[in-house]
């Protein structure tokens, strides 16, 4: 029942009620889909804590987006609107990134910051992605990575190409 509801959630967080994903597998706290309208896949979970981050439709995914050439793609929907003059930052372990981020958006700089990423993460435990709300409070949204690696690859093999026909 825990994994239904999970995909219920994570299918709304991303595609919203208009677009319908493809489900790749629940892994852990992680789910896998694919979209073909463009094919794209994505890992994706929510935040552990604090509930209103999940109520807010927190999230982080790594997509695929085979006909752009663009893998391992890190985007994170913040909990909170962010200050305009707070800086995004995302740690796993002892590595931290800088983001860039929009009011509640944030994204690797470039390709390689989103492979260092991804690899931090296939090795981590947790990933916190920290900023100052709009009120000046800072706040932290953190993910369990237990099931992303696989998550991940289930994304990225989920994007291959397909035989005519299937």
């Amino acid at each position: 029942m825990t994994r239904r509801l999970l995909l219920a959630a994570l299918s709304v967080a991303v595609a919203g009620p208009a677009t319908a994903a493809d489900s790749l597998g629940i892994f852990e706290s992680w789910g896998a889909f694919r979209d073909d309208s463009p094919r794209h896949c994505y890992a994706i979970a929510q935040p552990v804590r604090p509930i209103s981050a999940r109520r807010a439709g927190a999230f982080a995914s790594i997509a695929t987006w085979p006909g752009q050439g663009i893998r391992d793609q890190i985007n994170v929907h913040l909990s909170r609107n962010r200050n305009p003059d707070a800086k995004v930052t995302l740690s796993v372990g002892e590595r931290r990134f800088e983001l860039i981020a929009g009011d509640r958006d944030a994204w690797a700089p470039d390709a390689e910051t989103d492979r260092a990423i991804v690899g931090a993460m296939r090795s981590g435990r947790s990933m916190s992605v920290e900023s100052v709300s709009r009120s000046g409070r800072p706040f932290a949204d953190i993910y369990l990575l237990k099931g992303a690696a696989t998550a991940i690859d289930a994304a990225a093999v989920g994007c291959l190409a397909r035989a005519p026909g299937r």
